[in-house]
């Protein structure tokens, strides 16, 4: 009696319209293995989140400077790409602080050769450097 009990709540759990107790016992073990695999999708898809996570804050200071903040799980090659954006923008660095103990974080004022440059073509840059893939052959030593 139990056990007709517990295969029939297995039945109505696993939505199986098995008769057989070999069938139903199938068809619980492929639903379990179906949810398994969800599973296993879902961790996969929320890694690969965590480690491009990214953030970049750009405010305008005193005129023609900018504080930029930018923090980003992803580590590789990052300061330099980001030096060359604000480089190719004619930015100058006054002061940062970099910091790489758990992902990458940066926290710049630079400050702008052109007045009419805006923050949001400083944080497109930046979020440009930071989607380039690392090891570019300008940086690869011979």
């Amino acid at each position: 009696m139990a056990l007709r009990r517990k295969l029939h709540i297995l039945r109505t759990l696993t939505s199986s319209k098995s008769v057989k107790k070999s069938s139903i016992v199938m068809d619980a073990f492929l639903y379990i293995y179906k949810l398994k695999l969800k599973l296993e999708a879902i961790k996969r898809e929320y890694l690969k989140l965590i480690n491009y996570t990214q953030e970049v804050k750009v405010e305008k200071i005193n005129g023609k400077g900018f504080l930029v903040r930018v923090s980003c799980k992803k580590g590789q090659d990052l300061l330099v790409s980001i030096l060359e954006a604000f480089e190719d923008m004619g930015l100058n660095v006054l002061q940062a602080r970099v910091s790489c103990n758990h992902g990458f974080g940066m926290e710049a004022v630079v400050e702008a050769e052109d007045q009419a440059l805006d923050g949001r073509a400083v944080t497109e840059a930046v979020l440009k450097a930071i989607e380039k893939p690392g090891g570019d052959e300008k940086h690869v030593k011979a």
